[in-house]
């Protein structure tokens, strides 16, 4: 499966500011086949050790973490020579050994030609347990298959080229088939594993198993931790922010059983892991975004569609025969879909504008930054339909140069009403892109 990430593993090789980089991201989104990937097509070799499965290295990340002493103790682990420019030194699930991710400072300052990347699964790191040469390493974050990685990943090279250019430049025809194949990836969605199943089989059913067997690694990644957390108040945030998803959120809501701070401490775990992302409530007057959120009022999104409707047992049968996109499980997997397309190709963080006001509250989905300037995007069935909260909102902050409306549909736009429609399935396009390797 091509990731778009295998781009940014190249200009992080032959730049000459590059330091070891850590690959970040929830378990199950690919981290360990896209390194091998790039190692395959980029070096003569890879030397790639996991330090969860062979906690017997760890030894060699005991007292002395000169760069030099380390590589001999691997080398002869793995049988062969470790050289600059020719092998990728990989330590897989890095998390499980806090003196290997210390020791990237030293690979950095004492060894700075030898190629490093480190991957592990963001759990571990959440907890807060684990010390991060800050300045010395840099970080690629890596999440499910956008759409487009999908249409590629299913061989459809053709639909992805389209998918990537602007809608208007596409024909209208080319977009409803784009919105068709859409649907597919709504249940499908874009965890590797998943994506996979349903491409090999043809079987929605496949899929589906494949997600609920990802979902119970989650669980059992949950388990590891105890007592630290509460594994049972982590299975029913994530469960809960799964069916209020799209939804404004109050932390006593996410386990009636337990208190507002521990299902705080409980969500805000979760998103530091990216199983969820937390979309946050924001005054649009300047920027940057975060400046103007408002933590206390805030919504939530799944790190995978696929996920989200396999938590929610959504009735796949009875929700594809839905003409609209949007009317599919009352428009949750449409802003769902947006916002995991959003945090892959825009931003890591993610806002929204509401205004409360006696018999005038108005919502728009989501804010979005664009050459400088804040555009808010709504998410809606059809371009008819008042748009009233995002008529407000720009009537309200004229330093927005336009509403985006992303619906079932064709594109249009509507100069004289500052509007712009687009085809869903362009979502992950319509911000500034989020920078490669930070």
């Amino acid at each position: 499966m091509f990731r778009c990430a295998q781009d940014q593993l190249v200009k992080w090789k032959s730049s000459p500011r590059r330091k070891p980089l850590i690959v970040r991201g929830a378990r199950q989104v690919g981290k360990t086949w896209l390194v091998e990937h790039f190692a395959a097509a980029e070096f003569e070799s890879l030397a790639k050790f996991d330090l969860e499965k062979r906690r017997d290295l760890h030894v060699h990340f005991g007292d002395n973490l000169d760069p030099k002493v380390i590589l001999r103790r691997l080398e002869l682990d793995v049988g062969k020579r470790i050289i600059a420019g020719r092998t990728l030194l990989f330590l897989d699930e890095i998390q499980a050994c806090p003196r290997a991710v210390m020791a990237l400072r030293y690979f950095h300052e004492q060894m700075p030609e030898l190629h490093v990347i480190a991957a592990g699964s963001l759990l571990e790191f959440a907890l807060g347990e684990i010390s991060v040469p800050v300045g010395r390493v840099q970080y690629l974050y890596l999440y499910p298959l956008t759409f487009r990685e999908y249409l590629l990943a299913a061989g459809n090279e053709v639909a992805a080229e389209h998918a990537a250019r602007h809608p208007s430049e596409v024909d209208a025809d080319i977009q409803r088939r784009l919105l068709s194949e859409l649907r597919t990836y709504f249940f499908v969605g874009g965890l590797p594993e998943s994506v996979k199943a349903y491409l090999d089989t043809k079987s929605m059913i496949e899929a589906f198993k494949a997600q609920r067997e990802i979902i119970a690694s989650y669980r059992d990644d949950f388990a590891k931790y105890r007592p630290r957390v509460d594994r049972a108040c982590l299975d029913s945030v994530l469960l809960n922010a799964a069916r209020y998803a799209s939804g404004q959120i109050k932390y006593t809501r996410l386990d009636d059983s337990r208190s507002g701070p521990t299902n705080r401490r409980a969500f805000d775990l979760l998103c530091k892991a990216q199983l969820i992302h937390k979309n946050v409530s924001c005054d649009p007057s300047g920027l940057p975004l975060g400046a103007g959120a408002n933590e206390k009022r805030f919504k939530a999104a799944l790190l995978d569609i696929g996920l989200l409707q396999s938590l929610c047992q959504v009735p796949a049968d009875m929700e594809l025969r839905q003409d609209d996109l949007l009317a599919m499980y009352r428009g949750k997997l449409a802003e769902q879909f947006v916002a995991q397309e959003l945090v892959a190709g825009h931003s890591p963080n993610l806002y929204y504008w509401t205004r409360e006001a006696r018999g005038s509250s108005a919502e728009v989905d989501y804010l979005v930054v664009r050459d400088g300037r804040i555009v808010p995007v709504e998410v809606k069935s059809g371009a008819g339909g008042s748009l009233r909260s995002l008529r407000l909102m720009l009537a309200t902050y004229a330093g927005c140069p336009e509403g985006l409306v992303l619906y079932s549909g064709a594109y249009a736009r509507l100069p004289e009403r500052r509007l712009t429609f687009l085809p869903l399935y362009y979502a992950g396009s319509i911000g500034d892109p989020r920078p490669d390797v930070v």
